[in-house]
């Protein structure tokens, strides 16, 4: 079983996204691109750490996930786009989010709680995002670097955040398909 942990885009922002993404796409046919409906903000990536049919192990995460709590919801704006690592040598395509100071604890608490069920934490920091693109080959990539210079500092919308959700992930030949499991209210008593 493949979960994951995420907070859902707005509709706004992820139809500006797929407006984006259908301007470049034609640039880049060496790409994977993203689909409106795979569009999250990931805070825990946790794979496969749960099998397939434990349901013990998949409760556990669930009452973890429960206990995570914040004083505050969590502001962000979706703004920019830029490259992973970077524009000279682009392996993924991104769409920048500038968060609240509350988002990285958050995703820490999440860290926190599913430690102890044998889900190790991410080594890398934590880097909020959305990813539009993976490069497949460098075909188009030159071109699409270029014209993403057009939105480094463009606006795509915001939201406030007070709940979170676990998904399960499930691959297919078109693309990742989600289904989401739970939702956690993450702000019991705001500030």
């Amino acid at each position: 079983m493949r979960l994951f942990v995420a907070l859902e885009l707005p509709a706004e922002v992820g139809e500006a996204l797929v407006e984006l993404i259908a301007q470049l796409k034609p640039l880049c046919r060496g790409a994977k691109w993203a689909r409106a409906e795979g569009m999250h903000v990931t805070l825990k990536f946790i794979g496969n750490a749960v099998a397939d049919g434990d349901t013990e192990k998949l409760a556990a995460v669930r009452t973890a996930l429960a206990t995570v709590n914040s004083g505050a919801p969590v502001e962000l704006g979706y703004r920019g786009t830029g490259f992973f690592p970077n524009a000279r040598r682009p392996n993924v395509f991104w769409a920048g989010i500038q968060a609240s100071p509350n988002l990285a604890p958050l995703a820490a608490d999440i860290e926190k709680a599913l430690e102890p069920l044998g889900i190790p934490r991410e080594p890398r920091p934590f880097v909020p995002h959305l990813t539009l693109a993976r490069f497949k080959s460098t075909e188009g990539i030159k071109r699409v670097v270029s014209e993403a210079e057009k939105y480094a500092e463009r606006e795509f919308g915001s939201s406030r955040e007070t709940e979170f959700h676990l998904f399960e992930s499930r691959l297919k030949s078109d693309g990742a398909e989600h289904t989401k499991l739970e939702s956690y209210r993450f702000v019991r008593n705001p500030a």
